[in-house]
This record gives C-alpha cells, structure tokens and sequence, in this order.
C-alpha cells in the first residue's frame, strides 16, 4: 500500500483522545512511507491526521470541494491540495489516488465516505481493502450491524470480509495488506444474487 485514503471527522469532541488517535495515525502512515490522501481540511481529526503525517514527513494530499476552500476551512500546508466540485468527485479521487482506506472516528461525512468504499468494493469498482479502525470501541455498534446484515442476508457471504475491523492502528494495517478481493457482484452469476 502506498497511499490510504483516510476518513474522518472534521469537529474536534471534547475527548481529547480522539485528536490524539487521528495525529498518530498520521505519524503511524509517514513513519511507514505510506502517503495520506484525505479530505483537506485544517480542522478537527482531519487536520490532525494530516498534521501528523506532516510531522513526520509524510506525503499528504488534500481533496476538498471548492465550497469548504470558500468557507477557509482547506488546509494550506500539504503536499498537494485538490479543489474539486463536490462530493461525489471528492469520492472518486479518494479512490484514484489510493490503494485502500482507513475509517477512523467521524460522523455523518465520514460514514458516507466508509459505506460508498464498501459499496463500490462489492460492485467491483474497487479492489482495494476497507479498514475501520474501532478505537475505544467507537464502532462496536455499528460492527453489530454489520454482521445483522450478514445474518440476515442482506450481506453476501463473500462480502463480509470487505469490512476489516482492528482496535489499534498497527493490526489494521497488518490485516490490510493480508486483503485478497473477493467476487464482486458484476462478476457474478444472476442466479447466485
């Protein structure tokens, strides 16, 4: 993996560790010549995860829609600083420009970002490993979930490893590159949907 493209929140909660967990990522990518492509903004878990990375000589690359660089909210010291048009292009350079993905704590933005990942990895426009790192167990509901969907049936059985699920950045990244893609539903036959 060369670059991971990084998702999440851009508030910062009172906890404080959460801007802490988000830098170190940063660090954790820079100090293991893996570049970051996020978001670009300044301004909460995002603008510490870049931060971090830049710290520690990291490559960053910022995609953000003209319509936050109006608000300031763009960070202006990385690497390289995309504007783009809106979200759904935002989206599809995460994808270019990446060889998988990182969840860490966010909201609504961010949930967006790791379901269109997953989708799109199910459909085959993507081959790339989908990591959500479940720091403090931020995402233990929503793993629930995941697997609900899979007992249920609305999740394939081959696709329920899309999701890797680890508690510390370090056994993310080693489950992400032991990744192999799964048969994504364009390659399968009607009968087995």
């Amino acid at each position: 993996m060369k670059r991971l493209a990084v998702y999440c929140g851009s508030a910062t909660p009172a906890d404080p560790s959460y801007v802490q967990l988000a830098r170190q990522v940063g660090e954790g990518l820079a100090k293991r010549r893996i570049g970051l492509v996020y978001g670009g903004g300044r301004l909460g878990l995002m603008g510490a995860v870049a931060d971090g990375a830049l710290s520690a000589g990291g490559e960053v690359i910022g995609i953000i829609p003209q319509a936050l660089v109006d608000a300031e909210v763009a960070h202006r010291g990385l690497s390289e600083l995309h504007v783009v048009t809106g979200m759904h292009e935002r989206k599809r350079a995460f994808t270019d420009l990446s060889d998988g993905f990182v969840t860490l704590p966010g909201g609504t933005g961010t949930m967006d970002e790791l379901w269109e990942a997953l989708s799109w990895a199910q459909l085959g426009y993507h081959a790339d490993p989908v990591g959500l790192l479940n720091a403090n167990g931020y995402y233990d509901h929503l793993i629930a979930f995941w697997e609900k969907m899979g007992e249920v049936g609305f999740l394939r059985a081959q696709h329920r490893d899309l999701l890797i699920v680890a508690d510390t950045f370090d056994a993310l990244l080693d489950r992400m590159a032991d990744h192999r893609p799964t048969q994504p539903i364009v390659r399968m036959a009607a009968e087995d949907l």
